[in-house]
């Protein structure tokens, strides 16, 4: 098992327990406490968990962002299913911005079939996903690429954004609480997604329901922005109130099978 998968292991345990320890670790990867130790360390150095007597602790807070390698196995059915709703309203002639994230990247394996399609994406991933594909026009934002996130950011990705207005808007987030709105964890992400959404006609948030009422570091936008929010089911209490009180549409597989 090399590196990555084990990191996949141990950032997933992590993240369920807030802690870990070296010999169990080495229990269920099957390999030397020795391998672990040298794991944790390059975690710590990575600035992903911090290493005590035995094992390791989590060090997250507000701006903390789980490794995509994390989010892109959670929920997984969870983001195919917001991808096809999601895909579903873009028709052929539009023009579209596709935001960094796991959940995007979902929607973009759902426009191969789509035809005369411009997007415009600050993402690597999606911009590999859709490179060859003739029936898509391909925009890249440019600007500093973001190590394990491949997502562009910087003064270049900015600048290249504020050219460029766009039909519709798939906006990945990584929080949404009623009274904080919607907020991501990195600050330099979130500032393109503020250029996003100023020259989007309409914003369409995706997120699954695990996003629901967090608040992460960094302030995006409020929801008088939203146009519809695509999830796996639907919030409850004071947010499903707030996003009622903005007129924002609800899509989840349960409401479409409904109507």
């Amino acid at each position: 098992m090399i590196f990555e998968e084990r990191a996949k292991v141990i950032l997933s345990e992590l993240e369920k327990n807030g802690s870990v320890e070296i010999e169990k670790l080495a229990n269920i990867l099957n390999v030397s406490e020795m391998t672990i130790r040298r794991d944790l360390s390059r975690l710590e150095h990575e600035g992903l968990l911090r290493r005590v007597y035995g094992g390791a602790v989590s060090t997250r807070g507000r701006s903390f962002e789980p490794p995509f390698i994390i989010r892109e196995s959670k929920h997984k059915k969870e983001k195919e299913i917001i991808g096809h709703i999601a895909s579903s309203l873009v028709v052929d002639g539009d023009s579209i911005a596709l935001d960094v994230g796991t959940t995007t990247l979902e929607i973009a394996k759902h426009l191969v079939s789509k035809h005369n399609l411009t997007v415009l994406t600050p993402n690597l991933r999606i911009a590999t996903l859709l490179a060859d594909k003739k029936e898509i026009r391909l925009i890249l934002t440019g600007g500093i690429v973001r190590p394990g996130e491949l997502s562009m950011v910087g003064e270049i990705a900015r600048r290249t954004v504020e050219n460029f207005y766009v039909d519709k808007l798939f906006l990945g987030i990584g929080a949404i609480d009623a009274d904080a709105g919607l907020t991501e964890y990195n600050i330099d992400d979130a500032v393109i997604k503020q250029s996003l959404i100023k020259n989007a006609k309409e914003v369409i948030v995706v997120a699954d329901s695990s996003k629901f009422d967090k608040i992460a570091f960094s302030f995006v936008a409020g929801f008088d922005s939203v146009k519809y929010l695509i999830s796996d089911k639907l919030p409850s209490g004071k947010l499903l109130d707030t996003l009622n009180k903005f007129n924002i549409k609800i899509l989840t597989k349960e409401v479409l099978d409904a109507s």
